[in-house]
């Protein structure tokens, strides 16, 4: 009869048994293994009602985007430049304004 392996249960380690036993070995160059690169991605989540996104993802394939997240990318984009644009010019106007009262 072959005998069953039992999986041993590991140790979960408290914060300062950790922070003990990373102290310990921060002066061991051996202990340490290369430094990781970790690079911020640039995606975000939205979260959009169904009805909104149907309406998005047509729009997009009349304008032959493959992909829906492009396509919102674009727009969301023309549409922040408006409205820079706009307040840029709303606040020269206010500038422009406030002078001439003077």
């Amino acid at each position: 009869m072959a005998r069953m392996k039992t999986k041993q249960k590991t140790k979960r380690l408290s914060d300062n048994e950790i922070d003990t036993f990373v102290v310990a070995e921060a002066g061991d160059e051996a202990a340490w293994s290369k430094p990781v690169k970790v690079h911020k991605a640039n995606k975000a989540a939205l979260s959009l009602p169904s009805s909104l996104a149907a309406r998005a993802a047509f729009f997009a394939g009349l304008h032959r985007e493959a992909r829906l997240n492009d396509w919102l990318q674009k727009v969301i984009q023309e549409r922040v430049d408006l409205e820079e644009a706009a307040f840029a010019g709303l606040k020269r106007e206010l500038v422009s304004s406030s002078r001439k009262s003077r």
